[in-house]
């Protein structure tokens, strides 16, 4: 079946086999994911120290790298930027047909889609300390949709959404390990 709106560049990568996947890197990659599971539900606000200060970083950066093209890209910079990074690693993984890479950037984006949820959940709240004060990101974003009364719900499904990505990572990993043995 051809994708005739899908660009050729794209269709020759999809067409490309995939690199072997060997059994320890999936058991590493459920070993991370149980790992962050862990250190989430075991701190008390749910930051995993090293990777949400990485995080954070990114996020800080996308408000004058996207505000640079003007103060709405700029609100949503922060977040656009934090999803960006993980995705990009999730995408080269791909197009290099590396599947643990791929499936490292995707648990990766669903560990920043629960900061996000976090975030989004305590826009009307606001009891979140924020970076050098400033103003609540989620709360002007759900404002300027009318979705203010929503934060919770809309972080609880985008929570849901984090979880599902996560969890779903190793699982694929292991589907593209089994699905490159030979049947016999």
């Amino acid at each position: 079946m051809t994708l005739s709106f899908v660009p050729e560049a794209l269709r020759e990568i999809a067409e490309e086999p995939w690199e072997p996947v060997a059994p320890l890197q999936v058991g590493a990659l459920a070993g991370a994911v149980g790992l962050l599971a862990l250190v989430r539900w075991r701190s008390p606000d749910g930051w995993v120290p090293i990777l949400d200060s990485a995080n954070l970083a990114f996020h800080e950066a996308g408000h004058p790298i996207f505000g640079l093209f003007g103060a709405t890209l700029g609100l949503y910079g922060g977040t656009l930027l934090q999803l960006t990074i993980p995705a990009a690693v999730a995408f080269e993984g791909w197009r290099r047909r590396q599947a643990p890479a791929a499936a490292l950037g995707a648990v990766w984006i669903g560990q920043n889609l629960l900061n996000v949820a976090r975030y989004m959940a305590d826009a009307r709240a606001q009891v979140l300390p924020l970076v050098g004060g400033g103003e609540h990101d989620w709360f002007h974003i759900l404002s300027r949709w009318g979705l203010l009364a929503w934060d919770t719900r809309l972080a609880s499904l985008l929570g849901l959404i984090a979880w599902l990505t996560i969890l779903a990572a190793p699982a694929w990993l292991e589907w593209r390990r089994r699905s490159a043995e030979p049947h016999g």
